[in-house]
């Protein structure tokens, strides 16, 4: 904390702290997750961002849904915002759309270092002020949201079970060539959110002329929505296992853990898990 006071120093104004980390190890999301609430004891109106790297779903550390649940449990106490990155998803763009055989840690590095460059390089929003916040698009500046079961705008289908990520908000960043003709209408439809909010209101837009990386347009998509909801409950029922034969509990309580600290953080997420899987249509 002293290291980070004397960085805070040289600031002439303080935005916030990005962290970074991994939920899947004990350093990485133990040291990371109190890191994070020191900061929001010490510096309380300063905004904290987490970075986390989901761990893959087979996981390569044992106790890694251990480590996920108490790491989400205490961030979600601490942290302002949670940005997340499933390795199994970074792992299928290396494989399928960068055709990578042999897939490093490297390659999965630099999939997400290209992917939080799309999002936190400077840009503009719409109101002109400015905000620090790759998929390239085809010829025209279409931009049109991520398949969803949808029925086409203005259109009404019969059929009712439509299976898509009900989102809280959306924040689309536009960079390069002609960002002003862009056309983002599909993203203000009301389906793709809760009954209790209009678009206009869930719906953000920032763009910049300024290309990002080698792409003549680029555009990148922050949603707060449902997709997480599967993931999350798959690790909070592989934990309620584990917890329940008492597997590996005693590397925690030998450390001053007690069991309630583990049922406290079960019953936070269990809840977390209901509160979006509530948000659908």
């Amino acid at each position: 904390m002293n290291l980070i006071q004397k960085e805070v120093e040289k600031c002439d104004s303080l935005s916030g702290f990005f962290i970074v980390l991994s939920m899947a190890g004990g350093t990485g999301s133990g040291l990371g997750a109190f890191i994070t609430q020191k900061l929001q004891d010490q510096y309380s109106s300063s905004l904290k961002m987490n970075q986390i790297i989901w761990p893959y779903r087979t996981g390569e550390v044992i106790v890694q849904n251990y480590n996920s649940i108490l790491t989400l449990s205490h961030l979600y106490r601490s942290s302002d915002a949670l940005l997340i990155h499933e390795n199994d998803a970074v792992h299928k763009i290396c494989a399928k759309q960068m055709n990578i055989k042999q897939i490093s840690f490297r390659d999965l590095n630099q999939v997400l270092a290209h992917q939080l460059g799309s999002v936190f390089q400077p840009t503009y929003c719409e109101d002109g002020s400015l905000h620090y916040c790759r998929n390239p698009l085809g010829i025209d500046w279409k931009v049109r949201p991520p398949p969803s079961g949808l029925p086409p705008l203005g259109k009404v289908s019969g059929h009712k079970d439509l299976h898509f990520n009900t989102s809280i908000a959306n924040l689309v960043i536009l960079r390069g060539k002609d960002v002003q003709s862009a056309d983002v209408e599909g993203f203000k439809d009301p389906a793709f959110y809760t009954s209790w909010l209009e678009p206009v209101h869930a719906f953000s837009m920032w763009k910049t002329q300024r290309a990002f990386d080698k792409y003549e347009k680029s555009a990148a998509l922050v949603s707060n929505s449902q997709l997480l909801v599967k993931p999350l409950d798959m690790i909070v029922g592989k934990v309620w296992n584990m917890f329940a034969s008492k597997a590996y509990i005693h590397q925690y309580t030998k450390f001053g853990m007690e069991e309630e600290d583990f049922l406290d953080s079960f019953t936070l997420l269990e809840q977390v898990v209901a509160s979006y899987g509530s948000l659908g249509p």
